[in-house]
């Protein structure tokens, strides 16, 4: 692929970052997105940036819940926001599993990069967890924490900091598409 095809994405965490921290979500009745994660992913995509989903899902590897149940909370999301999101990627394995797919591992970036021409450089990691940021600079993207979900409680616990730390994903965004 040339590099005058790809396009910048937004790495985006799903629970804390776009939808308020709810443990092990479940079902679509516990899901809430935040108030302000419409306008911010309408201005990601106005830039013209793809939005891509990377969550870790081990209630699936758990038992808590199933790939079905999950992929309605999606479903319900890409509803609540006019099916802006571009994909979403999941890792359903436990901490100790050992996969690639686990942030801060690259397995889900790497498969959105076989799926979108994608310019890492110019894209971004958004979340709210240490793990989020470590996955963006692996990944050789810009990185963004939340204080919202974990951010808070994560962002003293950083040894490397992130680019941007902000209030929310739309504090976060004014800063990325400026």
């Amino acid at each position: 692929m040339e590099t005058s095809e790809a396009q910048k994405a937004a790495f985006i965490d799903r629970d804390g970052t776009l939808i308020e921290e709810v443990n092990f979500l479940s079902s679509v009745d516990e899901l809430r997105v935040f108030p302000y994660t419409f306008e911010a992913v309408k201005c990601l995509k106005d830039a013209g940036y793809l939005v891509i989903v990377v969550t870790n899902q081990s209630g699936i590897g758990r038992g808590i819940y199933d790939e079905k149940a999950m992929q309605a909370i999606h479903e319900a999301m890409q509803s609540q926001l006019d099916n802006m999101i571009d994909a979403f990627y999941f890792c359903p394995h436990l901490p100790c599993d050992g996969c690639s797919c686990r942030k801060p591992g690259l397995g889900m970036i790497e498969s959105a990069m076989k799926d979108f021409a994608i310019d890492l450089p110019n894209s971004w990691m958004i979340g709210d967890k240490k793990i989020d940021v470590e996955t963006g600079q692996k990944a050789g993207t810009r990185t963004a924490m939340v204080m919202t979900g974990y951010g808070r409680a994560h962002s003293i616990q950083m040894e490397s900091m992130p680019d941007v730390l902000a209030e929310d994903l739309r504090d976060v965004v004014r800063e990325v598409v400026r």
